[in-house]
């Protein structure tokens, strides 16, 4: 008896289950946007993207790839659960009772595969741990970053959103980027970086010292040694249509941002002025961009017979070549199975046959969170990130559709760890004079604290790849976290400095061995995050141990060699420069001894300095910055 009203139970039940397939609920047309939009977004991603990969990672294709996905689930699920009421409610007729509850029950699960993705709100990553470094400090002063901030730097008005002119010229332009207050903030970050009074002096610890990191000894800078310097150049890329044209002049993108051409002839002129390497030493450029005039007309005037690399040698530039099959032949083994398979990388011959790199980058958000000093060397080989039977560098970043989220294996380990890449780089530097959103670099005013609506007008410098990168991280999070800890990175934008970090036992359990011969890669550097938005401390700030320590240098008043203090080094500074009541002073080295608003150096002068003197080792007072 009972098994009989189990029975008929049941068939009530499949009976009403049944009906229900049959029913069609009455529901707004407003619930059929969402796969309208849907398909639409589908069609676009598919139009962009099947004719050229590389192009997922677009701003618009990211927007779009999370509906177009949606859409995709919902079609499957409708579907799916259509056909399985279908076929449920055919057994229910001929009394198949179990396998028609079979097929009901797929018919929910389908209906909740349509409907679930599109109800699911996505979350920004939870914010990053503060001040808990892992990996080894580098650098003179290990785990050190120098920040040089000073707004006089720039005064450039503004721009439409697509970085276009608007009347007030471009960012680039030298009436725009006041290059005596770069020039100074190049020789205060040197100088901090490697904690000298002199320029001259900072440059030979910091050769000494990374010579001594090599094996080759505490020798400085010799005669003869040859300079590679690396700039990010993207907005002159070589894939873009017609970006240059018949002249050398670049026709379009012109707003957008990249190593300003002001940076690089600060840098030039530490090399040559201060540091006495020969211009044709020196070799400066992109291997997958053009080297257009705007950047040319700054430096080549000056530095005549400096190398220029660019991926033509149209316009007296110099073509970057392959070091395949040559004497120099430094070829790069990618350490990810993914990569079998792919024609070998070689490097390009000025890296493999420079002594020493420089890492310029620039402050640059991106679809995979940030570009920063270890993502600019995706510029440093022959071929593009994603050319055709080469390994696709863009697989290994963290967005949505390649490898979000932690514990990946990340190329940028392999380049920061590759002995003619990373290994070979004796400075980083990150320019932040205007800053970029997304790879493309549309220039915006900065929000936070300091810059509190104005350029960031900011330089970075560091001996340690990976704490600069973490420092900069931390920049960009607080300023765009819509983009630095977008929903589709699933918290992955920094995971390639937990993984350089940690490059001997990462979270990824990948064995990095960028060299191919078997020696795979110890820490190559400290990542933390600072402890907020506001102080910007991190470990070595708040006297807790090894980690990252961030030197802020910024408008102090007396503090001419940039050492955090004013001492009896500054004041020798401004007693070389005093010129007397009413005699101006008009050398530029003395520009910074003018402590007060007219234009010679006195006895008033004199007197803010005495005010504002701390001692040698104790941090100027805050009261006195400007």
């Amino acid at each position: 008896m009972s098994r009989l009203r189990r029975r008929k139970g049941l068939e009530e039940f499949l009976s009403s289950a049944e009906h229900s397939c049959k029913r069609q609920p009455a529901r707004s047309s407003l619930l059929w946007v969402i796969p309208i939009v849907g398909f639409l977004s589908f069609v676009w991603f598919l139009l962009r993207v099947v004719p050229k990969p590389s192009r997922a990672t677009y701003p618009c294709q990211r927007a779009a790839m999370p509906l177009a996905s949606a859409f995709v689930l919902w079609v499957i699920g409708a579907v799916g659960s259509g056909l399985a009421c279908r076929r449920a409610r055919e057994l229910l007729r001929r009394s198949r009772w179990g396998m028609g509850a079979v097929c009901l029950l797929l018919a929910v699960a389908a209906a909740l595969v349509a409907v679930l993705p599109t109800q699911e709100r996505p979350l920004l990553a939870d914010p990053p741990t503060a001040n808990a470094p892992i990996g080894t400090p580098r650098g003179i002063h290990p785990g050190r970053v120098v920040w040089v901030h000073d707004p006089r730097a720039t005064s450039w008005g503004g721009t439409n959103d697509l970085g276009e002119d608007i009347g007030d010229g471009y960012w680039w332009q030298s009436s725009h980027t006041d290059q005596t207050v770069v020039d100074r903030m190049m020789a205060k970050a040197i100088k901090g970086l490697a904690g000298q009074s002199s320029e001259a002096n900072a440059w030979q610890a910091i050769f000494q010292h990374f010579n001594q990191t090599r094996g080759k000894g505490t020798i400085p800078y010799q005669a003869g040694e040859k300079i590679s310097i690396k700039p990010n150049l993207v907005t002159a890329w070589r894939s873009y249509p017609d970006i240059v044209d018949a002249s050398g002049n670049q026709t379009h993108y012109l707003g957008w941002v990249n190593t300003s051409p002001q940076m690089i002839l600060a840098l030039l002129r530490q090399l040559v002025n201060v540091v006495g390497v020969a211009q044709s030493d020196i070799t400066v450029g992109d291997t997958t961009t053009y080297f257009p005039n705007h950047y040319w007309n700054v430096c080549h005037g000056e530095f005549p017979n400096v190398h220029y690399l660019a991926c033509s040698g149209a316009w007296s530039r110099e073509q970057a070549l392959s070091s395949q099959g040559l004497p120099c032949e430094s070829r790069m083994h990618w350490s990810t199975p993914g990569a079998d398979g792919s024609q070998p990388d070689y490097l390009p011959v000025n890296y493999a046959q420079a002594d020493y790199l420089i890492n310029f980058a620039c402050l640059k958000g991106h679809s995979s969170g940030i570009t920063l000093c270890a993502k600019n060397h995706y510029g440093s080989f022959i071929r593009l990130p994603d050319a055709q039977g080469f390994y696709n560098l863009h697989l290994s970043l963290p967005n949505g559709w390649w490898s979000p989220g932690s514990g990946h294996y990340r190329a940028l380990v392999d380049i920061m760890g590759r002995q003619d890449l990373g290994q070979k780089t004796v400075l980083y530097l990150i320019d932040g004079l205007y800053g970029g959103y997304m790879s493309n670099g549309r220039p915006y005013l900065w929000q936070m604290t300091p810059f509190c609506g104005d350029w960031p007008s900011s330089l970075f410098a560091s001996h340690d790849p990976v704490a600069i990168d973490s420092v900069g991280y931390d920049f960009m999070l607080n300023e765009w976290p819509h983009i630095v800890a977008a929903p589709g990175l699933q918290g992955g934008a920094d995971d390639y400095l937990h993984e350089a970090a940690l490059a001997d036992d990462p979270p990824s359990q990948t064995t990095y061995q960028p060299d191919g011969a078997g020696h795979p890669l110890t820490s190559l550097g400290v990542h933390e995050h600072w402890n907020n938005p506001l102080d910007k401390q991190y470990s070595v700030n708040l006297g807790q141990g090894p980690g990252i320590e961030l030197m802020h240098i910024g408008l102090q008043v007396g503090d001419s060699d940039g050492d955090g203090d004013v001492d009896q080094s500054d004041f020798g500074h401004l007693q070389a420069c005093l010129s007397g009541a009413g005699v101006p002073q008009n050398n530029a080295t003395c520009q910074d001894a003018k402590l007060d608003p007219d234009s010679d150096v006195d006895s008033s002068d004199v007197a803010i300095f005495r005010r504002c003197l701390s001692g040698a080792g104790i941090p100027a007072d805050p009261s006195c910055a400007n």
